[in-house]
């Protein structure tokens, strides 16, 4: 049988002029110019420009009934370009290949959407995403995405790291987020969970003797989404045995500054700077701070307890909460009174009842040189203390939050990172770095209870297993995240390989004996048996490679991707299943589930 083709589109070059080559792929595009037609004709490897005269009678024929995204093979000859006719945006730019012979393989419909067209709704896209696709710069993206997952896999083989698969049915365990369920048909009333991640099978790994172990791992959670987040993800995952986090920090730096050089060619820092968790939330109020943006919160609370004005001196006396200073340099005269509105307006959707303001026209008029409704109502001490310390010069304008600490840290934090755009702020491309000392537990607002503000398996600092028991909130982690440009790159802790201390941990977080052994029996028995000391770190692949490809959503970065919803547009899932399988799985709809399942039905034989 004759091969479909002797070369891809995107390698005939110079090299092969005077040459017949077969070639195959989609008619990207068609043009009949005065009798001679041009057939763009595109494979995975690049276009390539086809031309079909009259005198090729056979293949004029057919050529003059192609259409766009028709799927052709092509038998031409390759010849140079006529002069002024060259493309040096294209690989194939010097040449054109001159057909002698063309098969259509496949017709196609006209397309719902051209593929070069810019403005296309999303949910055009996600119902033909196999369209969608085809796209060059989708193209691009989804070969960006194979060369960082090879490239990890290359970094982490030379390291002596072995890829292990962990179960994807595995059993529901409080790990922050709501687990996708998976009823048994074997064992009645009985579920699966899908796993949120490999957690505690890697720790297995860890206890059998492994040492090193990674897995491109996808992972599922039933939580409210995002652009940066989709109910199944994919995550490169790590453990390692007897390496401490200064180690295993060290090891993932050079991993993530290699790959950038590699794929993107970007010189990331040699060393990337570390902050404290308690550090990240006073100056910039998130742990997950963008380096790239100047701006800095600061605390006020001390300087206005004494105030009469309530506002500030409410929060200021609450035991949990918090005023804090934005200062803008120059801002007075950059952002109007409509744009200091519209940003009282934009922090509302993070709690903040409103936005106090100062604009700074002169530092040296004391009170006289301040222009805001809030000066009449704080005392010279006060307002003189505040411009100091937050270093305010001429022309500058001061944001205040008072509110809870979590109100004002949430709402200034946006505000911040708002600002850095609006005001293009930002300064360089890429800014990483490290958040360490995150605090082991933080009190759940609804039940009053401790909950793990990472996982229920990180370790505490050393020189703190003390307090485990008796002061939890005093306790810091042996936790650490990556972030880049404002994101979570990845995060990752040294974890407890000591049962006794795994039990101190459990009972803070209000698990007793027998709620821990019938969740996590399997992982406290395997740390009876000679665990070693172990931690390790989780990457989101998606949000990376998002990043790297300049795009907002990581939805533009999986191949198949839910909508914000959890549903998908291609397949139309989920969807209903019969009453058999159900009653297989020993499963009886809802009277109010059972109704919204034939109202689906009903829509969509309808349309």
């Amino acid at each position: 049988m004759k091969a479909l083709r002797s070369h891809r589109c995107g390698e005939v070059n110079e090299s092969l002029i005077d040459t017949v080559v077969s070639v195959s792929g989609w008619a990207q595009k068609r043009r009949d110019h005065g009798g001679v037609i041009f057939i763009d004709l595109r494979d995975a490897s690049g276009l390539l420009q086809v031309v079909v005269d009259p005198d090729a009678v056979d293949a004029f024929a057919v050529a003059d009934t192609v259409r766009n995204e028709h799927v052709l093979q092509v038998t031409a000859k390759v010849r140079a370009r006529p002069e002024g006719t060259t493309n040096s945006d294209l690989p194939t730019g010097m040449v054109e290949v001159y057909a002698t012979e063309i098969n259509v393989l496949n017709r196609s419909d006209p397309i719902p959407f051209q593929l070069d067209e810019d403005d296309v709704s999303e949910a055009v896209r996600l119902k033909y995403r196999y369209l969608d696709l085809r796209r060059e710069q989708m193209q691009k993206i989804f070969r960006l995405r194979s060369r960082v997952t090879k490239y990890f896999r290359d970094f982490l083989e030379a390291e002596n790291f072995v890829d292990i698969e962990t179960p994807i049915l595995t059993k529901s365990t409080p790990e922050g987020a709501r687990d996708y369920l998976v009823p048994s048909r074997v064992h009645a009333g009985e579920f699966f969970a899908l796993p949120q991640s490999p957690q505690l099978f890697k720790q297995l790994l860890m206890v059998a003797g492994f040492e090193r172990y990674y897995q491109i791992a996808r992972c599922f959670r039933d939580e409210d989404l995002r652009a940066d987040r989709q109910p199944e993800f994919t995550q490169l995952d790590i453990e390692t045995s007897f390496m401490n986090e200064d180690e295993i920090m060290d090891m993932m730096e050079t991993m993530i500054r290699d790959l950038f050089k590699i794929t993107l060619d970007v010189e990331l820092p040699a060393e990337f700077p570390r902050m404290t968790y308690a550090d990240a939330i006073e100056q910039y109020g998130i742990d997950r701070p963008d380096l790239r943006n100047p701006l800095k919160l600061v605390s006020v609370t001390d300087l206005v307890k004494e105030e009469d004005f309530k506002v500030f001196s409410g929060p200021a006396n609450s035991g949990h909460g918090r005023v804090a200073a934005l200062r803008v340099p120059k801002g007075s005269s950059r952002l109007s009174r409509k744009e200091i509105d519209n940003y009282a307006d934009f922090v509302g959707n993070y709690g903040a009842k409103g936005l106090a303001y100062i604009k700074v026209n002169d530092l040296e008029a004391g009170r006289d040189g301040l222009q805001s409704p809030i000066v009449k109502n704080l005392s010279d001490a006060a307002l003189n203390d505040i411009m100091l310390r937050v270093e305010a010069q001429d022309g500058d304008l001061v944001f205040f939050g008072a509110d809870t600490a979590k109100v004002v840290n949430d709402s200034l934090a946006a505000l911040r990172n708002k600002l850095g755009e609006d005001l293009s702020l930002l300064k360089g491309t890429w800014a990483p770095m490290w958040v360490i000392d995150f605090p082991m537990f933080e009190k759940d607002s609804t039940s009053g209870r401790w909950t793990s503000l990472h996982h229920p398996f990180t370790a505490p600092k050393l020189d703190q297993l003390d307090e485990l028991s008796s002061n939890p909130g005093n306790v810091l982690s042996r936790a650490y995240d990556m972030v880049l440009n404002g994101t979570e790159l990845g995060g990752g802790s040294i974890r407890i390989h000591q049962t006794d201390v795994q039990k101190q941990a459990f009972t803070a977080l209000g698990i007793d004996d027998q709620e821990a052994e019938e969740k996590f029996g399997f992982l406290l028995d395997a740390l009876r048996y000679g665990a070693p000391p172990h931690g390790g770190i989780a990457f989101g692949i998606d949000r990376i490679v998002a990043m790297m490809s300049g795009v907002d959503s990581i939805r533009d970065v999986i191949a198949f991707p839910k909508t914000q919803k959890a549903s998908c547009l291609l397949t139309d899932a989920p969807s209903g299943v019969d009453k058999t399988q159900l009653r297989d799985l020993h499963i009886r709809l809802s009277a109010s589930a059972q109704a919204a399942q034939n109202a689906t039905q009903e829509e969509g034989e309808s349309s």
